[in-house]
């Protein structure tokens, strides 16, 4: 039989070495590639561990940076009030600052509730008493302990209030 390829056992020997060799490589440049993906993988962990960890430590950085100069007028009238005899400088300075602490807080987005003279909501008012009252319709907030806020469109504090009732009622 001349011309015929030999086909024995050498031959797929030959044949499956190589295809083993290059399995073997393969397998080689697979688990490099995972090694490489897992450090990947860890490094990104980490930086986002860093990341979290400086915006937890650091996230309330520009909310500070805001209220810094209340802080300081606050400062600058007490140490004004040592010394000052003019109750009028001493007002104004307290309303300016007050204005700069409640235009900081309008940046917030913070609403306030006052509900003078409205109809008592339970969703947005917290009732501390009941007052006789002619004045006043009765269920109507007769009077504000303390404002209430809303961040957005969520409650942050309930409005403390003293709602009328009717002068007859005991």
């Amino acid at each position: 039989m001349q011309g015929q390829p030999e086909s024995g056992p050498e031959v797929e020997d030959a044949a499956d070495d190589t295809s083993v060799e290059a399995l073997l490589a393969q397998i080689s440049e697979l688990k490099e590639d995972v090694l490489r993906t897992q450090a990947a993988m860890e490094n990104q962990r980490k930086r986002h561990e860093r990341d979290l960890e400086g915006a937890h430590k650091y996230g309330t950085e520009r909310l500070i940076n805001e209220l810094l100069p209340v802080k300081d007028s606050l400062d600058l009238g007490l140490m004004a009030a040592q010394t000052a005899s003019d109750v009028t400088a001493l007002r104004e300075g307290l309303e300016l600052t007050a204005k700069m602490f409640g235009d900081f807080l309008e940046k917030l987005a913070l609403v306030p509730i006052d509900p003078l003279g409205e109809r008592f909501d339970p969703e947005r008012h917290q009732a501390m008493t009941m007052e006789a009252s002619v004045e006043v319709e009765p269920g109507n907030v007769l009077r504000v302990m303390q404002r209430g806020y809303l961040l957005h469109d969520r409650l942050l504090r309930p409005a403390l209030v003293v709602v009328a009732k009717a002068a007859d009622e005991s």
